[in-house]
């Protein structure tokens, strides 16, 4: 599994799983990803998540 918000590997056993009401599920590896969510922040913003590294190297290739 990969975490909803960072976008890193979960291993087997740990993490946290969270059900929304309309019954989706959302993976965290750590309590830091699982706040930064409830907070509405970006992913792609924060420079310490996979998804922010991904977007910068998309970015950078298209103006190459």
């Amino acid at each position: 599994m990969k975490c909803s918000f960072c976008g890193t590997d979960i291993e087997k056993g740990t993490g946290v799983v969270f059900v929304k009401r309309d019954g989706s599920l959302l993976y965290f590896c750590s309590n830091k990803c699982q706040k930064y969510m409830a907070m509405g922040k970006k992913s792609e913003k924060l420079k310490w998540t996979k998804k922010e590294i991904k977007v910068k190297k998309t970015e950078k290739g298209k103006k190459e």
